[in-house]
């Protein structure tokens, strides 16, 4: 006799900071869900196999390929998509703003992705290295190769959360 097995599942889960239940496919990845249910467009579809990092998220405070996680693994987790990041009136974070003054962004599709990264990142309260925060940056692609950009508005970002100025650069 075969053995049935639902193939759909009902997830709670916070969002954003608020509560929310989804009947899901067991199949479908956190990154499907999040784009299709949710509209959670800073979301992106990359390389859909946790490579790119285009598909960050935070859960739990930490960060995740979503690509890779899947939806039902979200029960009873917090999840943070850069959408969660700014304040009740839109106002953007701080590492959000870093990355406009320091044009830390070009086409975009990147950037959702190292911003949440540099959230959990900054997150820790620890002043980092260069060289440590290129390893912590190093899951995620830049196609535009903003790269020293990138590295400089998490730089700035941590030396104002540590309430220290920020080294010259050579």
């Amino acid at each position: 006799m075969e053995k049935h097995v639902n193939q759909f599942q009902n997830v709670h889960f916070t969002l954003n900071g608020k509560e929310v239940e989804k009947y899901v496919d067991v199949r479908a990845s956190l990154t499907d869900m999040l784009r299709n249910d949710y509209s959670m467009t800073s979301v992106k579809k990359g390389c859909e196999v946790g490579e790119c990092g285009a598909c960050t998220v935070i859960i739990d405070g930490e960060a995740f390929n979503s690509c890779i996680y899947l939806a039902v693994w979200a029960e009873g987790k917090n999840i943070t998509t850069l959408e969660g990041l700014m304040g009740p009136n839109g106002e953007l974070s701080d590492i959000q703003q870093a990355f406009i003054d320091e044009a830390a962004i070009q086409c975009g599709f990147c950037s959702p992705g190292f911003i949440l990264s540099a959230w959990e990142i900054l997150n820790s309260g620890k002043e980092y290295t260069d060289d440590e925060l290129r390893k912590l940056l190093s899951g995620h692609l830049c196609r535009c190769t903003g790269y020293e950009n990138i590295l400089r508005a998490v730089k700035k970002t941590m030396y104002q959360r540590l309430g220290k100025e920020m080294p010259q650069e050579d």
